[in-house]
């Protein structure tokens, strides 16, 4: 957004943010309630509309919990046709979970996954249900104050901090930035994987956390691409090739970077966040990749953007396709990653 946009937008992003920050003050005195729970609650969210990783993140808790504690996620279910609480089963679809409630589901066994808007709701069905529930993840819950959760952890982007964003919708920010002080964790996320010691000094020195705040930073990693179809037909080629890569999601960068030092041409479509996939999307896809001037191409997509395409009607589509989908995964710098670990495990050992 140009500079003289910003500027013209600044007072309606001044009025949100007031609108905001007035109802933040209701909760922090007490006249709109926050109700906590005697299970550990761990609340994943950001200030900013997506991308900033929270579902790589939430699947990193996943790992490190279920070993030893029985775990649940809890999401609003994004993009659904559903209303109100649903626990979900084998049975459940992207249509009545959402995208990231399924890939949970289909990801972790043994993994209670339910979604809500109400998020309050959501953690009392849920309990009741499945009381033996040690830890509820939250996805996306920054802003919903209605839960105080055991642990707040709030998720920044390295190439888009929120002290260098501005209030919807002169920027991204769904608060003021002085709001960041009710996370108990701040994660900078996708930051490089080479990541220098004064690069790191200069984020805390700009992010400047208060006394009770700690700072980690995690860096995406991306697993071998897996055949959208369930068959030999296709092998991801090990030489340089012409990638077409379609997303529906907020910030695709970090992936086309990824792609872009394995492929010799890599063209992008790109789509709103969690779009909802139709024939006809798939038949724009197919023939701008048909008209590549190459045979060898393929296909690429998130794994996010997979548990939109596998319904019946999209997967016909795509049969016959040298699609493939990327897995990723999250880690963390240096010593962050034993001290992140230690932090969570702590919490949910004193609950």
């Amino acid at each position: 957004m140009g500079r003289l946009l910003q500027f013209i937008l600044s007072p309606l992003s001044l009025c949100y943010g007031l609108i905001m920050q007035s109802r933040n003050l209701l909760f922090d005195i007490g006249i709109l309630s926050q109700k906590s729970f005697e299970k550990s609650i761990i609340s994943v969210g950001n200030l900013s509309y997506g991308g900033t990783g929270k579902t790589p993140h939430i699947e990193y808790l996943i790992h490190l919990l279920q070993p030893n504690y029985s775990v649940g996620t809890l999401s609003r279910g994004y993009g659904r046709d559903s209303k109100g609480f649903i626990l979900a089963s084998k049975r459940s679809n992207i249509k009545y979970i959402g995208d990231e409630p399924l890939q949970y589901l289909k990801k972790f066994e043994n993994l209670q996954v339910a979604v809500d808007e109400q998020r309050c709701r959501g953690i009392n069905l849920m309990l009741q249900k499945h009381p033996e529930l040690e830890v509820i993840l939250l996805d996306d819950a920054f802003q919903h104050r209605y839960v105080k959760p055991g642990l707040s952890i709030l998720l920044t982007d390295y190439h888009h901090l929120y002290t260098e964003d501005y209030v919807l919708p002169s920027g991204t920010l769904r608060e003021f930035r002085s709001a960041a002080k009710r996370a108990d964790i701040i994660v900078v996320t996708k930051t490089p994987k080479i990541f220098s010691p004064i690069t790191r000094r200069r984020i805390l020195e700009d992010l400047r956390p208060a006394s009770h705040q700690r700072i980690y930073f995690s860096y995406l990693k991306y697993s071998a691409p897996i055949p959208f179809q369930d068959s030999d037909q296709f092998a991801f080629p090990l030489k340089p090739i012409n990638i077409l890569l379609f997303t529906g999601i907020a910030n695709d960068y970090p992936l086309r970077e990824h792609l872009e030092r394995i492929c010799s041409e890599l063209i992008t479509i790109n789509y709103p966040d969690h779009h909802q996939y139709t024939e006809k999307d798939l038949d724009i896809i197919k023939k701008k990749f048909d008209d590549l001037p190459t045979k060898k191409k393929i296909l690429v997509t998130t794994e996010k953007d997979v548990m939109r395409l596998k319904t019946p009607e999209l997967s016909t589509k795509l049969k016959n396709l040298p699609l493939f989908y990327v897995p990723i995964e999250v880690d963390f710098h240096q010593n962050d990653k034993q001290q992140f670990d230690n932090e969570i495990i702590n919490y949910v050992k004193k609950n």
